[in-house]
């Protein structure tokens, strides 16, 4: 999707694919075969773009420093960089800036994944404060869910822990009233722009659904945009960087970051003045930024799933364009139930008729929808 934004712009796109198979090679100008974490690998890419940039967090920071020190434009940089790729160095900086997050330890499994009684014991304790179920998270790498673990009490903690190396985050189950995310776009210079708060629907850890402007009292939606804009300053961000953020009890705080166009932007390319992926290029080659306005009143974007039967949407997608005012979007991925395979947008002007006409097209793609979310008044918990 970047790299269609960039040939409307006339600019060119080189990508660094691990096969040649991977969604973007499609349609990339130029596809160089390789992985992001050998730096022979990289240095081929940094030779052949004016500036590199990321579409995942899956980096090895020590190879970027590398490159860094020898004259490559990185953005975002090493510092909004390793608060992405690094939960509890995010929690640390956002806490020192006064930003509301979750309660949490930071901990370090040991070397065989076993939690040194000490570490135990600050658990049980942070579990009587809390309460049970607590959630155990990888301070690194981690994706739709992966990497993140409920646990009910000390049993569970030592069984999700036997297998993991390096820190963890110990946080409070926080008893949400909505998910929210914020997208903001900002350049070298400080000129940034940052498109409405949206809300989301995250089941198992992966989005859903994503409308806007979201069920949400305005002056919350307000609030989390002016929270999104702060911690991409504080991040120091170049290019898009999505908030994501947790509503509990009146209460706004962050729960994770992303410094790359994000799920739950996608909306923007049908919704928005100017898509997530045209002011990322902008941002990251530091030209003047596009509005990040809604061009319509409402916007449901719903995320398409394999179904059971592994059956290519592409296969179905006769079926799915029958729906009116759907815009739809596959990714190129092989079929396979459970993957994230494409998106659905539906804009307009009644927020339930858009919302159910993006959801009749993922299902006519062969995308379940799960249950909790076929109310249309109701959210996802």
């Amino acid at each position: 999707m970047a790299a269609e934004a960039a040939s409307a712009l006339g600019l060119s796109v080189v990508v660094l694919a691990e096969r040649p198979d991977d969604a973007a090679c499609a349609v990339a100008t130029e596809v160089l075969l390789g992985s992001p974490l050998v730096e022979a690998d990289l240095r081929t890419l940094a030779a052949r773009a004016e500036v590199v940039t990321f579409d995942h967090e899956q980096v090895d920071l020590s190879l970027l420093r590398a490159l860094s020190a020898h004259g490559v434009i990185i953005r975002p940089g090493l510092a909004t960089l390793e608060m992405a790729t690094d939960k509890a160095h995010m929690r640390e900086v956002l806490v020192g800036a006064g930003i509301p997050v979750p309660a949490h330890l930071v901990l370090q499994a040991g070397p065989d994944g076993a939690v040194p009684a000490a570490a135990a014991a600050e658990i049980e304790a942070f579990a009587a404060t809390h309460g049970w179920p607590l959630v155990l998270k990888t301070a690194r790498g981690g994706y739709d869910g992966k990497g993140v673990w409920p646990v009910n009490d000390m049993a569970e903690v030592a069984a999700v822990t036997a297998p993991l190396v390096g820190r963890l985050l110990v946080e409070e189950m926080v008893p949400l009233e909505a998910e929210l995310a914020v997208m903001v776009a900002r350049r070298p210079s400080g000129e940034t722009v940052t498109w409405p708060a949206v809300e989301t629907a995250q089941l198992d850890g992966v989005c859903r659904e994503v409308l806007v402007p979201g069920r949400l009292p305005s002056d919350v939606v307000e609030r989390a945009q002016a929270l999104g804009q702060a911690v991409a300053e504080i991040a120091g961000a170049v290019g898009v960087l999505a908030v994501e953020l947790f509503w509990s009890g009146g209460v706004l705080m962050v729960n994770e970051i992303a410094a790359r166009p994000h799920n739950s932007g996608h909306w923007t390319i049908e919704g928005a003045v100017t898509s997530q992926f045209e002011n990322h290029l902008r941002a990251v080659l530091d030209l003047p930024l596009g509005s990040p306005a809604p061009q319509h009143a409402q916007v449901a974007s719903v995320n398409v799933f394999g179904g059971a039967a592994g059956e290519d949407p592409l296969a179905l997608l006769p079926d799915g364009l029958a729906t009116e005012g759907a815009h739809i979007h596959l990714y190129g991925k092989g079929a396979r139930p459970g993957r994230k395979l494409g998106h659905v947008t539906v804009c307009g002007d009644d927020a339930e008729e858009v919302r159910e006409r993006a959801w009749a097209a993922a299902v006519a793609l062969g995308t379940p929808r799960p249950q909790v979310l076929q109310a249309s008044s109701g959210r996802a918990s």
